[in-house]
């Protein structure tokens, strides 16, 4: 077989259970592309396409994480063939679970924070959940309905958005939820300025600045998004959205300081959370060109690629070790990628 099965390219080069991945290699002739399979360590994955140059497979299981090795067979020859080449897999930390945008880390103690959110006026015993650097799950809170975005502000402290309620509700370092802000709507996004003030999106078309007595006040009006806004501020300082439409063309959206829009970034698939680099690139899931995953843009809004592949994501955040933590509809995954999360002086 010789050279000709050497993989030149796994893109994107991570991914999670079930994320969709283009595998580049060297020419194959008819009949072996035929006989084509695709292991990740000794795990089999899924092809469901395979060309002469290339194959598209779907990540299988690979809950342990980490680095792993992406190589080819044949079916006359049942060992891999050619150079493999390396790719990282997502880590499971928690499944069962419902988030519906971000995760949040508590900058304290490095610990995750996730919601079991729940469809629209549905009671759950626990809707929050805390997962500690030792990958333990707790149960930390079910006093909340239908919890959405978790932030915490510059002194540490937790705030939750209840999309049920219209309520921002802060949360004590004994559990005690306690009223901070009302009246916001169908309150989801959730994100802090450099001078420390909360800002709140009401999906059904409305953006509250809001002081630090929990006053609020109309600050922007988007179009109205069919599931939620997502919200973060950039090391530009400027506050950057996503809200889902029945588009499949969706932007994303830039403020300026007095609440003025501007188109970001065009040409995604249902965008949800976001987040930023230190180096300023941001990072969104969402579909790009029909491929669903992470998607990093350039902080000119010039360029955008996936590079993470998955399913069903709905949020990200980055830890304090350079990991990237993803949230789909159900799980929570940790990916080992060197990559530093913006910090808002």
């Amino acid at each position: 077989m010789g050279s000709r099965a050497d993989i030149a390219r796994v893109n994107p080069p991570a991914g999670i259970s079930g994320g969709e991945v283009l595998i580049e290699f060297a020419k194959l002739s008819p009949d072996d592309a035929r006989t084509l399979s695709v292991n990740f360590d000794n795990s089999p994955a899924h092809l469901t396409a395979a060309m002469h140059e290339r194959a598209l497979v779907l990540v299988p299981i690979l809950d342990g994480g980490g680095d792993c090795e992406v190589s080819l067979s044949l079916a006359e020859e049942p060992k891999a063939v050619g150079r493999p080449s390396s790719f990282v897999a997502g880590k499971k930390l928690a499944g069962g679970i419902h988030p519906v945008t971000n995760p949040a880390f508590d900058p304290s103690d490095g610990s995750l924070f996730v919601t079991r959110s729940g469809s629209r006026g549905e009671h759950i015993p626990v809707s929050l959940f805390r997962i500690g650097p030792d990958e333990n799950v707790t149960e930390f809170s079910g006093d909340i309905a239908n919890p959405t975005s978790i932030a915490f502000d510059k002194s540490g402290r937790m705030f939750v958005t209840s999309r049920l309620e219209g309520t921002v509700y802060r949360i004590t370092s004994l559990k005690e939820v306690v009223e901070f802000a009302s009246d916001l709507g169908i309150a989801t996004g959730l994100a802090f300025n450099r001078g420390g003030e909360m800002f709140v999106g009401d999906r059904s078309g409305t953006i509250y600045r809001v002081n630090e007595i929990g006053e609020a006040r109309a600050w922007a009006t988007p179009e109205p998004s069919v599931s939620a806004y997502h919200l973060a501020f950039g090391p530009d300082g400027l506050l950057y959205m996503t809200g889902p439409t029945v588009c499949s063309f969706d932007e994303i959206i830039r403020f300026n300081e007095d609440g003025e829009p501007s188109v970001f970034f065009r040409g995604l698939g249902r965008p949800q959370g976001l987040a930023f680099d230190r180096d300023g690139n941001l990072y969104v899931a969402a579909s790009l060109r029909g491929r669903r995953g992470i998607v990093r843009i350039s902080r000119d809004g010039g360029q955008a690629e996936v590079v993470v592949a998955g399913m069903n994501l709905v949020g990200l955040a980055f830890g304090p070790n350079g990991e990237m933590v993803v949230t789909t509809n159900d799980s929570v995954y940790s990916l080992s990628l060197g990559i530093h999360g913006a910090l808002l002086e």
